[in-house]
């Protein structure tokens, strides 16, 4: 029952009996009765695990009984970021603590891969560990070693699971992208890695289409010249033609089913804490992405924890996310199988046939923790439908938001029109750890706009300019303690600076992530954006996100951005621009509600210096605004240091860049 107060609007109070049946209760109890560490409520133990980090994190590995050798070494070896080492002389292997499942549910389902055909493809715990086994196998007998790197192009679909855990069964480096990159974009990512096998995907259906990517294979592996194997993943009839045509660019094309077609019991690598797991990117808006690598240890005991402890994850749960490969929240969703959970895949559009064809999944998996991104929520409720009205739900105990900031009126949405009864979080990380900073947790109320709090043995702070501790104030979101989860390296960075300078720069010794936040004295955050996204009208700072929501509610309004762009002179421009609705136009009348809303419900000192109609908003291909690019192109930077490869809609980013350009011929004119 929402409850509201002058200051702050509380949705969901979690029932007393969900409390305390959930794993953190189980943990807290565990804890006193194992250890004699008595806490109570999440503020007590969250201020118990950040005070005694190393303490915190060798209990995640006796609770969660990691399979492994522990070793006798310390915990953290180090004490400023990033020149720390975790668990040295220790030894798992994050395959082998996801298919332990395998022994104690062998017949139950691992992954369920729907696709827009209503083909629902389903793999048992059993099977999958077989199939695994092939994979790993498979890679030994074509030279694959520990430390190799696999890349993939492939879609959200059961193989890309399978694929990535016989590369880490191997003890080899994976990366994945989803297929609608260009070459270039696939190349930008996966050239610096140097991969020696490359896996890609006969087909798949998006959008009523099947799309085909196997035409460019022969461009793509002359791009990638270190490949000597190329596996075929095959779903469709007809891909032996596909295989022998991409075949013309190398010796041979090895198709995925024949390599899987007889199971075989897996071989597990036991690795070093930090031998490198995946390799994730940056969104390389102004340059070539970034590869950030993180660790089978760190990703595994961080997954446990976040899953199990923050997010209520459980053995034999139901896993859903609306994702591509590309975005980190896929590994997420493949982290949940940790816990045991099953996880639904999903190669095609999330608005396939219907708005609210997420939900439509959610009732026929009977979904109990879905994971989105914060835009797709938006869409469904700006469509005007009501899920609950439509679907049965009552599986379903959480939803997991996260990518942008959740707008109050969809808050409120879930409530009224999801279900009255379930945990919604909005929860920060993102691909730099791999899990969240702040977010969810079982215990205390979800109250609208804020993220319930910092997540175990997360140092979470809020920093001035001057790198003081601020609340209930615009600040930096710091980090001040290291995370296991941390990135292991940068790839091709050996002496650490590029690492170095993209977290620590600011404050040394402390990460900081790039976003401001408004901490409150509870401990609760709210996110406003990205930092370097900032408005900053006369030295007072607004998240560009608060201002997008407000416009967003605006009648007419289909989406917005705003940036504000520091021009010679000292001069101070803010434009805004705005998507209408079909049918509407920007006009006199528009912009004027649009200022008024604004002023009512952010500030007259954020009303833009114009306001202006545009064809979208730029987006990665993740969903992530364009900001900083485009900013940086109205403040003088050249159009050639914006990545093209990374935009979802490369004609749209050239449509602010020429709108940019125009703007400061004109202002030179003057």
């Amino acid at each position: 029952m929402t409850e509201r107060t002058p200051e702050r609007t509380v949705l969901w109070t979690p029932p007393r009996d969900r409390v305390e049946s959930s794993a953190l209760a189980d943990y807290q109890r565990w804890l006193a009765r194992e250890h004699g560490v008595s806490t109570s409520g999440y503020q007590e133990l969250l201020d118990w695990s950040v005070e005694n980090i190393e303490d915190f994190w060798e209990t995640m590995w006796t609770y969660f009984d990691v399979v492994g050798d522990r070793g006798d070494g310390p915990v953290l070896t180090g004490d400023t970021m990033p020149r720390v080492r975790w668990f040295e002389g220790a030894t798992c292997n994050y395959a082998e603590n996801i298919l332990r499942h395998a022994d104690t549910r062998p017949d139950a389902e691992a992954i369920v891969g729907l696709h827009e055909d209503e083909r629902r493809d389903s793999i048992t715990w059993r099977e999958l560990r077989g199939r695994v086994g092939a994979l790993a196998a498979w890679l030994r007998e074509h030279g694959v070693e520990p430390g190799d790197t696999v890349c993939a192009v492939l879609p959200n679909i059961p193989e890309a699971v399978e694929a990535l855990l016989a590369c880490a069964a191997v003890g080899a480096v994976w990366s994945v992208v989803s297929p609608d990159f260009g070459v270039k974009g696939i190349a930008d990512r996966f050239a610096q890695i140097e991969p020696s096998v490359l896996l890609t995907v006969d087909g798949y259906l998006f959008n009523g289409r099947e799309q085909d990517p196997t035409g460019t294979v022969g461009d793509l592996l002359a791009a990638l010249p270190t490949v000597r194997e190329h596996v075929l993943v095959d779903q469709f009839p007809g891909a032996g033609e596909r295989a022998e045509q991409t075949a013309a660019a190398r010796e041979s094309t090895t198709l995925y089913s024949q390599i899987v077609a007889v199971s075989q019991e897996p071989v597990f690598e036991p690795v070093e804490f930090s031998h490198p797991l995946w390799v994730l990117y940056s969104s390389g808006t102004t340059g070539k992405p970034k590869g950030i690598v993180h660790g089978h240890g760190g990703a595994t005991l961080e997954a446990l924890k976040a899953n199990t402890l923050q997010q209520e994850a459980l053995e034999g749960g139901r896993h859903y996310s609306a994702v591509a490969t590309t975005w980190v929240v896929w590994n997420l969703l493949v982290n949940s199988m940790l816990v045991g959970a099953t996880i639904v895949t999903y190669d095609g559009s999330p608005v396939a046939g219907v708005a609210d064809k997420q939900f439509e999944i959610i009732e026929q998996e009977k979904v109990t923790n879905f994971g989105t991104g914060a835009a797709i929520l938006t869409m469904i409720e700006k469509s005007g439908v009501s899920p609950a009205a439509r679907y049965n739900l009552s599986a379903l105990r959480s939803i997991l938001s996260t990518g942008s900031p959740l707008p109050d009126s969809t808050w409120e949405w879930v409530y009224a029109h999801v279900s009255p009864d379930i945990h919604c979080g909005s929860d920060s990380g993102g691909t730099d750890i791999a899990t969240g900073f702040i977010g969810s947790n079982p215990y205390d109320p979800i109250v609208r706009g804020e993220l319930q709090g910092a997540y175990l043995a997360v140092a979470a702070d809020s920093f001035d300019e001057q790198g003081r501790p601020v609340v209930d104030e615009v600040g930096e979101f710091v980090v001040t303690k290291p995370m296991p989860s941390m990135p292991v390296k940068f790839w091709n960075d050996p002496d650490g600076s590029r690492y170095e300078s993209a977290y620590f720069d600011a404050y040394p010794g402390v990460w900081r992530h790039g976003d401001w936040v408004t901490k409150r004295p509870g401990g609760q955050y709210v996110i406003h954006g990205r930092s370097d996204s900032t408005i900053n009208r006369g030295g007072i700072r607004m998240g560009s996100a608060d201002i997008c929501q407000a416009v967003d509610g605006v009648e007419g309004v289909q989406s917005s951005m705003v940036i504000g762009a520091e021009l010679s002179g000292g001069d101070y421009y803010m434009p805004l621009f705005v998507v209408p609705k079909p049918g509407v136009e920007v006009d006199d009348a528009l912009r004027e509600r649009i200022v008024q809303r604004i002023r009512t419900d952010v500030s007259p000192r954020y009303v833009p210096d114009e306001i202006i109609a545009a064809p979208a908003v730029p987006t990665t291909r993740t969903g992530k605004l364009m900001e900083v690019p485009i900013k940086k192109i109205f403040q003088g930077a050249s159009p050639d240091t914006i990545n093209r490869g990374t935009a979802a809609d490369p004609e749209i980013l050239d449509w602010y860049v020429n709108y940019a350009q125009s703007f400061a011929a004109g202002r030179q004119d003057r």
